[in-house]
């Protein structure tokens, strides 16, 4: 029973989750070409806008003192940017990163709406891999008062993790699955290119929490179900399905598209899809100790 109170353990158990159905499942949403074919259907539902908590978030981060005017926030995998604007509208100076051009520009025209004219000048935003990036080079270690990983791809592994902590010298917010997912035509498309069913366990926000409280950490952590609908016409279905497909598969292309197409065609309703999202995310808040890396 000790072993489950030991870093390693826990690295480790992060590490065999890479030959399993569900680590190939996520490097599906590995590339920024997904996300790119992806960014137009986002923010467009109510419920999925309602299931971003974003008054909750608000008020776990002042609840652990890491919300205040002039603070210095980090935000890896931004995506439409909603919670960095939200942050620079409560003081926050926000430097926010993606990979995917497609997800900036949502960004970029959200904040470009009058209502968010106050927090321009207090967002930096930036194109680039968090997986590759140098944070010595750019100055980043123990640069912020808090560093969010919010259901990002960025953070996916113990390195990037690690390296998101580096940045923070204050403290550190992340969101992700926490428990299964249901993807009714992931699981189908999954079946008829992989030639399996669909093996999709929680991201890897489990074993970050797990590996905090081997290292002394305790989080305040928070669980919310959240379901809502995605609509989108065939065609953009297909790019990004066929985006995330060429990540996990070894079908050639031509045999991606035939077959995502087929599926698709076969379910639409007049030329358009219904992408059905429903599950539970875990968001977890702590303070950097002091001395202790942590």
């Amino acid at each position: 029973m000790t072993s489950i109170f030991n870093k390693e353990f826990w690295l480790s158990e992060w590490q065999k989750d890479k030959s399993s159905d569900t680590y190939s499942v996520h490097k599906g949403y590995s590339s920024a070409e997904y996300w790119d074919k992806a960014a137009g259907s986002y923010n467009q539902d109510e419920n999925e806008v309602k299931s971003r908590r974003q008054d909750k978030t608000l008020g776990l981060l002042e609840r652990n003192n890491l919300l205040f005017e002039g603070m210095e926030v980090l935000d890896i995998g931004c995506g439409t940017g909603m919670l960095s604007i939200a942050l620079a509208h409560r003081g926050a100076n926000v430097t926010a990163i993606d990979f995917s051009k497609g997800m900036l520009d949502q960004f970029r025209h959200l904040l470009s709406m009058d209502e968010n004219e106050a927090a321009r000048d207090k967002i930096s935003i930036h194109q680039g891999d968090w997986h590759t990036l140098d944070i010595e080079q750019k100055n980043w270690k123990d640069r912020f008062d808090l560093v969010i990983a919010f259901m990002s791809p960025g953070v996916a592994t113990p390195d990037s993790f690690f390296k998101m902590i580096n940045c923070s010298k204050n403290g550190c917010a992340i969101r992700g699955w926490a428990a299964k997912q249901t993807h009714p035509i992931l699981a189908a498309l999954w079946e008829k290119i992989m030639d399996t069913q669909l093996e999709d366990k929680p991201q890897s926000i489990l074993f970050k929490i797990n590996l905090l409280f081997s290292l002394g950490v305790f989080p305040e952590i928070s669980f919310d179900t959240v379901e809502w609908n995605q609509d989108t016409m065939v065609q953009e279905e297909l790019d990004r399905q066929r985006a995330f497909f060429k990540k996990v598969s070894d079908k050639p292309g031509k045999d991606l598209e035939r077959i995502i197409r087929s599926y698709l065609e076969s379910i639409c309703d007049g030329g358009r899809i219904i992408r059905k999202h429903k599950g539970l995310t875990a968001t977890a808040v702590w303070k950097k100790r002091s001395g202790s890396g942590m």
